[in-house]
This record gives structure tokens, C-alpha cells and sequence, in this order.
């Protein structure tokens, strides 16, 4: 067979000329004159040195090599038709951008996002994730998971999760508390998460303050301070101290005994994770749906108010 290279445009002439089994059939299919395509014939004909048809009184038979270039002709159109389909139903899928925390999205929605995964196959998720919500996410995402109290999100913004902290530590950690006389958790290493300025959320100080006990941060030895929760969370794992663990957040690692509760919970009204609608779609609505479910779930468990 000659080497001439031939286009798609004489592929899909090759195979439609076989599917209609004359020119004049395989022309008016195309939206091409009858001589057009006799005339691409005798090109593509003269490339290879030989016929590729036979001219019948009715219509037209492929000759043996014409029989072979067919066979390549038709394999390259159906994987090229396939592609096309693909990648227009690619574009067609929906896509949302969720902007939220390293927090919630480490070390909630990851546990959980194949569940909407499964549910929504059709659905693209992306997830945008800052240490803190900035002033222009919508640029960037179609909503918003946040942390902070409802009187910064609107009035559309929902409560997903309310602020609820509770100590934890290690279960090994947590023996040791309660071996030892009386230790209280002010002589333990303390686990900070540390804020850029005035803390939008309880930390240490706001929280032995709340419980009124007369306890400070004062003479705690070995205290560790990380930027982000995620940091937290791990070197309280570690067995590195006491943290302040969110409930909602760090469920799944009471659940698997990995932390336990070392003290008492603490909430504060109206702060919490917010969920904030950005922009609209089915898509859009039935992940802000998934999102309310799972944390209504997440949150009536057994330290539920």
C-alpha cells in the first residue's frame, strides 16, 4: 500500500461511501456534489497507484486495497467521532468551586466528598481552599463554606455548624490526666491555633475564661503554636499536648478513638461554619443540599445541645 497520508475529510468519504454504497448517495449524505466526490476518489486513487473502487452500473464496490484503506478509514472515524463526543460532554458537565478553609476541608469534607462523588457522578467539585474566607471569593467559587459569626456572611448565609470546642488529647494523654492529682489542663502542654490578629474563634484564653474557674495560660509548660488547624489536629495525634478540638471537625476522629474528650464543651451562640451561597444553579443547590445533610449529621451526635 503507498505511503500517501490522507486527511479525515477522505476517511469519513471512504466510510460514507461504504454506508451508502454509491457516490451520488455518500455527496448528497456529506452535503457535496456527485462530482466533488468522484473527483476526491480519483485524487485519493492516484495517490495510491490504483483503483479503490469498482464502478458498477449501480453504485460502486471497494476493490481489495480499498477494502484495507476502509478498514483503517473506519477505525480512525469512529475514535475521532468518540473524542468529539467526549469532549463535548466534558463541556457540558457541570463544574463547582467550593471555597472554604484548610480545616473544614481537610479534615471534613475530604473524609466525605466521595459520598457526593458517588451520588453526583456528573458533577465536577473543586475545592478552593484559604486559611481565611477573603472579601472576593465569588470571583474565584460558586460558594462558600466559612467560619465566623452570621453577621458577616448576609442574610442568606446559613448555619451548617455551630462553634463547639472541647479539649482533646491522646487516649494515652488523657490517663495521665486522670492518674495524676488533680492535674489540671492549664499544667499540660497546650496546642494554640494562633490568629494574625484578634482571634475569630476560642481559643485557650477565651476558653478557661468561659469556664470561670480562675485558671490562666500562665506556667504551661511546653506549649506548641501552629497557623493552621490542620497542624493542631496532627500534633495533637501525636500526643504533644491538649488541643481545642471543634466538633463537627474532628468527629471522625473521636469516632476511631484516635483523640478523646479531655474537659468540658463550650459553644458560643451564632458562630460557627456558615454555609454562603455565591452563585445558582441545580449543580450549585445540590451541593449546598449535600453540604447541610452531612452536617446535620455530623453534628447531632452525642455532644449535640
Amino acid at each position: 500500500m503507498s505511503e500517501a497520508l490522507i486527511d479525515l475529510a477522505w476517511m469519513r468519504l471512504l466510510v460514507e461511501i461504504d454506508r451508502k454504497g454509491s457516490l451520488s448517495a455518500a455527496a448528497e449524505a456529506l452535503g457535496l456534489t456527485q462530482p466533488a466526490v468522484s473527483y476526491q476518489i480519483r485524487l485519493l486513487e492516484q495517490r495510491f497507484g490504483q483503483p479503490l473502487l469498482h464502478r458498477l452500473h449501480r453504485g460502486v464496490r471497494y476493490t481489495d486495497e480499498g477494502r484495507r484503506l476502509l478498514a483503517i478509514a473506519e477505525r480512525t472515524v469512529s475514535e475521532v467521532d468518540a473524542l468529539q463526543r467526549s469532549v463535548r460532554a466534558a463541556r457540558r458537565r457541570p463544574t463547582v468551586r467550593l471555597a472554604t478553609d484548610y480545616a473544614f476541608s481537610s479534615l471534613w469534607l475530604i473524609p466525605r466528598m466521595h459520598v457526593f462523588r458517588q451520588s453526583h457522578p456528573e458533577i465536577d467539585l473543586q475545592i478552593v481552599a484559604t486559611q481565611r474566607l477573603g472579601p472576593h471569593w465569588r470571583e474565584d467559587a460558586d460558594l462558600a463554606v466559612a467560619f465566623g459569626s452570621g453577621s458577616e456572611f448576609g442574610a442568606d448565609a446559613r448555619l451548617l455548624m455551630p462553634e463547639r470546642v472541647v479539649p482533646v488529647c491522646t487516649p494515652i494523654l488523657a490517663q495521665s490526666l486522670k492518674d495524676g492529682p488533680g492535674l489540671p489542663i492549664r499544667q499540660c502542654p497546650l496546642i494554640h491555633l494562633e490568629a494574625e490578629h484578634v482571634s475569630p474563634w476560642l481559643d485557650w484564653h477565651a476558653y478557661l475564661s468561659r469556664l470561670q474557674r480562675g485558671e490562666s495560660l500562665q506556667d504551661s509548660p511546653g506549649d506548641l503554636r501552629f497557623n493552621t488547624y490542620a497542624l493542631v489536629v496532627q500534633a495533637a495525634m501525636a500526643g504533644q499536648g491538649v488541643a481545642l478540638g471543634w466538633l463537627g471537625i474532628v468527629d471522625q476522629l473521636l469516632e476511631a478513638n484516635l483523640l478523646v474528650v479531655a474537659g468540658e464543651v463550650m459553644a458560643v451562640q451564632g458562630r460557627g461554619y456558615w454555609l454562603v451561597p455565591g452563585s445558582s444553579s441545580e449543580a450549585v443547590n445540590l451541593l449546598a443540599t449535600w453540604l447541610i445533610d452531612e452536617a446535620a449529621g455530623s453534628v447531632a451526635g452525642r455532644f449535640a445541645n
